[in-house]
């Protein structure tokens, strides 16, 4: 996976920090669940809950990359981008 450095817009960065965070909470909190061995279905209806709000961080970043680096990219005569983002989206869908 190669490394590029990409700023983000500080709202971007603060709205994603944020569901992070929260994201980081819940995780926390389904560890505590299966240490004290609460009833299966509590705690996978948790582990949905997180998979569902890592998929709306994946949408605002997915959004965020195809209005901004694809972009860019694709304006500077780059269009390998569109297969970097086909793999990503099939990726992301393959969950």
């Amino acid at each position: 996976m190669k490394t590029t450095v990409t700023p983000h817009p500080d709202a971007l960065k603060k709205n994603l920090s944020q569901r992070l965070s929260r994201i980081e909470g819940q995780v926390r909190g389904l560890q505590r669940m299966v240490d004290n061995d609460i009833y299966c279905d509590d705690i996978l209806m948790q582990v949905a809950s997180v998979q569902a709000a890592l998929n709306g961080v994946a949408k605002k970043l997915l959004s965020q990359h195809m209005h901004s680096c694809v972009k860019a990219r694709l304006r500077d005569g780059d269009d390998s981008v569109l297969e970097e983002l086909d793999v990503t989206i099939e990726r992301l869908l393959k969950r």
